[in-house]
């Protein structure tokens, strides 16, 4: 019960987070169900939760979604999600945090230099497999996907919109990834109960409205400068955490 709790509590704070930032909230949401959590088992919970968060900033913010930028995702990340299905692999912890912390400082890379662009169809496709990727390895993929929206021209409903539906395909993509092998080992013995599933999908409807409603407030300069630095702490608490400093 007192993890069910956390689970639902932090499913709250990080849809809410990520309801105004468009990311964020899965970063912190990882941390915060793997410090009693196996790898697998925080995929799938992740990827369950964040998948509702997503689903729900999707639809209130419908008519901002770009889906040409995301037809050329698809093409990227099709062939990457058909060899990843052929490739058993679960990373460490250490490794987990240590990919956490370190994709933040994408964002940091100089104007003109590696510069990613979704409105452009060749940046989505790469953009595509590379968000798949890192969603099946790290299991966040936020600043890498962010990478390739802080410097385009779009508004920041439709950089939150289309990210969100980006993200709920691969946290779905994820489910099944970890999920699948997890079931066939130990059955749902080590996922939390049912119910805690169920609780998480108003849960997080309600934490990504309430952050959509603060989103319409905010200016376009101060939603992408205030990405950047929330990310960027938080990828040095990963790190921190990958060194064992606690």
């Amino acid at each position: 019960m007192p993890y069910a709790i956390i689970i639902l509590v932090a499913a709250l704070i990080t849809a809410c987070i990520s309801g105004i930032f468009g990311m964020a909230g899965g970063m912190i949401f990882m941390f915060v169900i793997t410090t009693f959590m196996g790898v697998s088992e925080a995929m799938v919970v992740h990827g369950a939760v964040q998948s509702v968060s997503n689903a729900s900033r999707s639809y209130l913010l419908r008519p901002d979604i770009r889906w040409d930028v995301l037809g050329y995702k698809l093409i990227g990340a099709l062939p990457v999600v058909l060899i990843l299905f052929f490739v058993s692999y679960i990373p460490d912890k250490r490794l987990l945090f240590t990919l956490l912390g370190l994709l933040p400082f994408l964002l940091w890379l100089p104007r003109g230099w590696m510069q990613g662009d979704a409105e452009k169809p060749l940046h989505a496709v790469f953009c595509g497999a590379v968000v798949i990727a890192l969603n099946i390895t790290a299991g966040v993929a936020g600043p890498a996907l962010d990478f390739f929206y802080v410097k385009t021209g779009l508004t920041r409903q439709e950089i939150v919109a289309t990210k969100a539906v980006t993200m709920f395909v691969s946290h779905m993509v994820k489910i099944v990834y970890f999920g699948i092998p997890l079931l066939r080992a130990t059955g749902l013995g080590t996922l939390p109960p049912l119910w805690v599933f169920a609780a998480a999908i108003p849960t997080a409807f309600i934490g990504t409205y309430l952050g959509t409603k603060v989103l319409k407030r905010m200016s376009d300069i101060n939603f992408k400068s205030y990405t950047k630095y929330i990310v960027t702490v938080i990828g040095f608490v990963y790190l921190a955490r990958a060194a064992g400093w606690f």
